[in-house]
């Protein structure tokens, strides 16, 4: 018997992304560079936010993320 036959429904971890829940239903990426790869953002054009705290862009690669965290992104854009 399988475990969604048995009544096990798996629990997808979440992150709050600029204010809407996203579910990572493969778990959620290790690192602020791996989640912004998924979201196929460029690091080079957004700045970060987790949990109220700006994160330098050098520091996205260590940047660690947790289910439950909220994470503000925001993309520069150029043109005029």
């Amino acid at each position: 018997m399988s475990d969604r036959a048995r009544g096990f429904v798996p629990r997808m971890e979440t992150l709050k992304i600029n204010g809407t829940e996203k579910q990572f239903p493969a778990g959620i990426p290790r690192t602020l560079t791996e989640l912004l790869g998924q979201l196929n953002i460029n690091q080079a054009t957004v700045v970060a936010e987790i949990d109220g705290r700006i994160i330098e862009q050098r520091s996205f690669a260590q940047t660690r993320l947790s289910a439950g965290q909220s994470i503000e992104l925001v993309r520069f854009v150029g043109g005029g």
